[in-house]
């Protein structure tokens, strides 16, 4: 598995931003929607998972983690209000 998290990092340079676990687990992550969307012909499952990733990847090379002050994160069944 390890390979897989250093070809991606070559493949995407963002995903440098995470850590090797992180990139580990994004790998893992892509292979199996990969899989799914080639046995369901749907790709948008790939892209949603890669999209998913870079953007994880953006917000730590940012400075934001699950640690950072000031972040508030939601339990999935609590609904907020639009502002």
């Amino acid at each position: 598995m390890v390979e897989r998290g250093r070809a991606l990092s070559k493949a995407f340079p963002s995903m440098l931003a995470l850590s090797p676990a992180d990139r580990e687990s994004c790998a893992q992550d892509l292979v199996d929607a990969a899989r799914a969307s080639f046995a369901t012909d749907q790709p948008h499952l790939a892209i949603a998972e890669l999209t998913s990733w870079k953007e994880t990847a953006t917000a730590v090379a940012a400075g934001l983690s699950s640690g950072s002050a000031g972040l508030d994160w939601f339990d999935d069944d609590e609904t907020v209000e639009r502002p």
